[in-house]
């Protein structure tokens, strides 16, 4: 109002897992470059932890609708390079789309815990209205859980086969049409041959089942968190195509 215009500033920021900030910054090379060029709207990131990063777009324009139509359109370019990292959008967080995902689907949800020991619970947990996709968690920390509460054959427990047992054992004892599991190393030590870092999560869903191995940074608690987010992430690529 002092310098004689009116103009309206809006920020749109996207949620982004499953890639690192340099190699972000490589993939939107050319997206950066051109909206260097044209000044607005701006582009930043914002590294989060394990709540990912952020890419906030920011833009100017003399009401909100011109605004709006500049971050959808920079959304829709930024999307197409890097479109299968995005998971929500402003003050979504990971559970949250993935609560959303499965309530969209009239699916439930349960969970096996060994590395994070009851992580992925207190993150679903958190979110209002959990209730009614959530069934809960069976934090199988000690092998022997494994093996009497979930059914998991004797064996090495930090493993592809171990995982998947973990999921097919959580979504009998919860009476649940998806459940997740998480088995892995986070230190000191190295566990079953495998090194500190290591996780594998395994997936059932009415429609088939999978597992995934993660090598993941940081230290003990840094990929527990990281644990936590990558198997959620993975339950959401899965089940939303």
């Amino acid at each position: 109002r002092r310098s004689g215009t009116q103009s309206v500033i809006a920020s749109r920021v996207l949620r982004t897992w499953g890639e690192s900030e340099s190699g972000l910054n490589e993939r939107l090379d050319d997206v950066i470059a051109e909206l260097d060029t044209l000044g607005n709207p701006t582009l930043a990131f914002l590294a989060s932890g394990w709540e990912g990063i952020k890419v906030r777009l920011t833009a100017k324009a003399p009401d909100l609708a011109g605004c709006t139509a500049l971050l959808d359109e920079w959304d829709a370019r930024v999307r197409s390079e890097v479109g299968e990292i995005v998971f929500g959008v402003d003050t979504d967080t990971m559970e949250s789309v993935v609560l959303d995902l499965l309530r969209a689907r009239g699916w439930s949800l349960g969970a096996a815990e060994s590395v994070t020991g009851g992580l992925v619970g207190a993150r679903l947990t958190s979110v209002s209205g959990a209730s009614d996709t959530f069934r809960g968690s069976v934090v199988s920390y000690a092998s022997e859980v494994k093996f009497d509460v979930l059914g998991v054959p004797e064996g090495p427990v930090v493993s592809a086969a171990a995982a998947l047992a973990m999921a097919q054992g959580a979504r009998r004892v919860l009476g649940s049409d998806v459940a997740v599991a998480l088995t892995g190393v986070a230190g000191p030590a190295e566990q079953d041959g495998m090194p500190v870092g290591t996780l594998f999560v395994g997936l059932v869903w009415p429609e088939g089942e999978l597992t995934h191995r993660f090598r993941l940074p940081g230290s003990r608690d840094e990929m527990r968190q990281y644990s936590v987010i990558s198997a959620l992430d993975l339950v959401r690529r899965t089940l939303g195509g």
